[in-house]
């Protein structure tokens, strides 16, 4: 591809993807992102003195390009599906969830608890929804709290939610260095066989040794069940009236309150269910900083996205893409160039919306009004 033919192509999804148009333009949404991270990262590897074709070749072929690269890449899009969803359902009624960082902490902290606490003849049916169960109710009684707190005091769920980062992280490492952790280490001991996620290469042996398992098929389930939640049932319609105007939505009965901690509450399960990819479906057990980053990443996915249970899909896929293709290309560019093309990836996603920026300002404005904003 030239560098007419990209340029052209880039202007032509920019102009679509700005009209905003639902569905359509959260799956614009990454592809146009993805080709203006594309063109500036033809730059920065000019500007290290590599080829452009060389670099982006091998980040192909070591994501998309083999068996194993693909299952990385679905590994890493796993967690982020979820935390992405967990920031997109609550901003979808005009709610910033920031706090899923230490969501995710907890729930899968109670998850390896929950796992380890199993006989090990328990059966799957029974243990692997149990576990998942605990990560979900742990990450939604931490969400929870900053809607709570914003139906009743007024408070920011911004400034709740990073608060709350930081103790839930404090929290949880202090649980599991003096109580749980086995002796001189930093994790918890086994979940039960039977709370255990198969890797997907014992299905297909071309995946063999990639750490990706069934997990990435509960995200999709989980994708699925946001989608139907938000446009297919009377709460949805609740959430999305409440995000577009509050005022609104109160003067048609709906509660801003309840609609803020369902939503908040919510958002944390979905944070929590996090640990069936990490510690159900990959190392068995709850390791401390495990989770680390993957709560603030989803912030970038649900803004890629659109907010769109579809449009955070693919948002996941690219930077689970970008993640394991800094990895493929570290020995002859930086690995800080791709980490350069996300924060590139995300300023274009803005660009192309205006709606959203308009979103994102609106909610912050409300930031201070309580329950009436």
């Amino acid at each position: 591809m030239t560098w007419a033919t990209t340029t052209r192509a880039v202007r032509g999804l920019w102009r679509g993807a700005a009209e905003d148009g639902g569905l359509q333009a959260a799956v614009l949404a990454p592809l146009v992102a993805l080709l203006v991270a594309l063109l500036a990262g033809n730059l920065l590897v000019l500007a290290y003195g590599e080829s452009p074709a060389r670099v982006f070749g091998l980040m192909l072929a070591g994501t998309w390009g083999n068996p194993y690269g693909i299952g990385q890449v679905l590994f890493k899009a796993t967690p982020l599906i979820f935390t992405g969803l967990a920031v997109a359902l609550p901003f979808r009624a005009g709610l910033f969830n920031i706090g899923a960082e230490g969501q995710v902490a907890l729930g899968a902290l109670a998850t390896g608890l929950v796992g380890a606490a199993l006989p090990a003849g328990t059966p799957w049916p029974v243990a692997l929804p149990l576990c998942a169960a605990a990560g979900f109710a742990a990450g939604a009684a931490w969400g929870v709290v900053p809607g709570l707190l914003r139906a009743r005091f007024g408070a920011h769920e911004v400034v709740t939610g990073i608060m709350l980062n930081f103790l839930g992280l404090a929290l949880v490492n202090y649980l599991v260095v003096a109580c749980f952790a086995l002796p001189e280490t930093v994790h918890t001991a086994l979940v039960a066989p039977g709370a255990r996620l198969e890797r997907l290469g014992a299905f297909l042996p071309a995946l063999h040794g990639s750490a990706v398992s069934t997990a990435f098929f509960w995200s999709l389930c989980a994708a699925i069940a946001c989608g139907w939640l938000l446009f297919r049932t009377g709460l949805g319609y609740e959430l999305r009236a409440t995000g577009l105007s509050p005022r609104a939505a109160q003067a048609a009965g709906i509660p801003f309150g309840r609609i803020a901690v369902v939503a908040m509450g919510l958002a944390g399960g979905l944070s929590g269910l996090c640990a069936t990819s990490y510690v159900q479906g990959f190392k068995y057990y709850f390791e401390d900083g495990m989770s680390a980053g993957v709560g603030f990443m989803g912030l970038a996915v649900a803004l890629l996205g659109r907010n769109h249970p579809l449009g955070v899909v693919l948002a996941a896929l690219l930077f689970g893409t970008l993640s394991q293709g800094g990895l493929a290309v570290n020995a002859i560019v930086p690995k800080e160039i791709v980490d350069v093309l996300q924060a590139i990836v995300i300023l274009a996603a803005l660009a192309t919306s205006q709606e959203l920026r308009r979103t994102i300002g609106d909610a912050v404005r409300r930031g201070g009004g309580g329950g009436d904003a």
